[in-house]
């Protein structure tokens, strides 16, 4: 049994409120809960107040009917419903639903309060409604993607272009002439002599003795 208590938080009519929630009580599906009541009221007379309920599943239009023997629900779900807003008034607010298909059902003389937080109500589960919508597109385009057949013929390998040959690099080796020495001038030009046979090997050997004695 739903509690009324919490209905209550706005000054709603608490007899109205009462015959609602208990009309409604066997209304509500599985996994459905009410989340906010407003109550009309009249400035003048307002003995058989509208009301309308918001679910997580849809908006309930309560009437009284039969002078309050009876009552009248219509109920309209969130995915019928392109968009909610309120209009504020002299004497309270309109409540104003627009369905995506025919007339707009506007409710008058909904306290000002309670207009408002009808409206963010009904705004949060058509955002909740819009999102899940969103999600389930997304979970079918996964689905519906076509997977890659195990059987497909692989694409045809493009040959990669042959490397161009590679360039020899010539390096130019510096050539850094150190000075010679007296002695290895003297050397030089002994062994110069001796490879033109202007001096016989005895005289290359003692010539070059003697200059390495000189060291």
């Amino acid at each position: 049994m739903i509690s009324i208590d919490r209905f209550l938080s706005d000054e709603q009519d608490p007899k109205a409120v009462e015959k609602v929630i208990g009309k409604l009580n066997d209304l509500l599906t599985n996994g459905e809960e009410l989340l906010y009541l407003a109550v009309q009221k009249k400035p003048a007379v307002n003995l058989l107040p509208d009301s309308i309920a918001i679910s997580n599943k849809r908006i309930f239009y309560c009437e009284p009917g039969n002078l309050g023997l009876t009552m009248n629900f219509k109920d309209i779900s969130w995915k019928s419903i392109k968009e909610v807003s309120f209009k504020e008034e002299f004497f309270g607010s309109k409540f104003i639903c627009v369905p995506q298909h025919g007339e707009n059902i506007v409710t008058e003389f909904i306290p000002k309060v309670q207009a408002r937080k009808l409206h963010q109500a009904a705004n949060q589960q058509l955002e909740e409604y819009k999102e899940m919508l969103r999600q389930q597109k997304l979970e079918e385009n996964r689905a519906t993607a076509s997977p890659i057949s195990l059987n497909a013929q692989p694409f045809a390998e493009i040959p990669a272009p042959a490397p161009e040959p590679e360039q020899p690099v010539i390096q130019i080796a510096e050539v850094v002439e150190e000075a010679e020495d007296e002695t290895t001038l003297k050397l030089r030009k002994l062994k110069t002599l001796y490879d033109k046979h202007l001096i016989t090997q005895e005289e290359y050997e003692a010539k070059k003795a003697n200059i390495l004695d000189s060291l």
